[in-house]
């Protein structure tokens, strides 16, 4: 098995993971995606009542998704500072 030397990352330098600080900028850029996503589904046309309740469905399930990924970045910023509050909603 390889020796990590801190961090993350083996000796030599070669990183094994990410930290926390990584993976809130992956989310970070994720929640980006789809708020742009949400942006282009809000502007299709939708003709009939069937088109309008996909499109609504699809729009609040695209929210969900981009305040979710938003949270989580939050928590994975905020995580070792002392006296942050996690989300309740993402505790175990």
């Amino acid at each position: 098995m390889p020796k990590l030397s801190g961090r993350g990352t083996r000796e030599g330098g070669q990183e094994i993971g990410m930290t926390l600080r990584q993976m809130s900028k992956s989310y970070r850029i994720q929640a980006d995606v789809l708020r742009h996503r949400i942006q282009v589904v809000a502007e299709l046309p939708a003709r009939t009542g069937a088109e309008r309740r996909r499109k609504a469905d699809r729009l609040r399930l695209l929210e969900t998704m981009r305040r979710e990924a938003r949270d989580v970045a939050v928590i994975c910023e905020r995580y070792y500072e002392r006296g942050y509050r996690k989300n309740e909603r993402y505790a175990i």
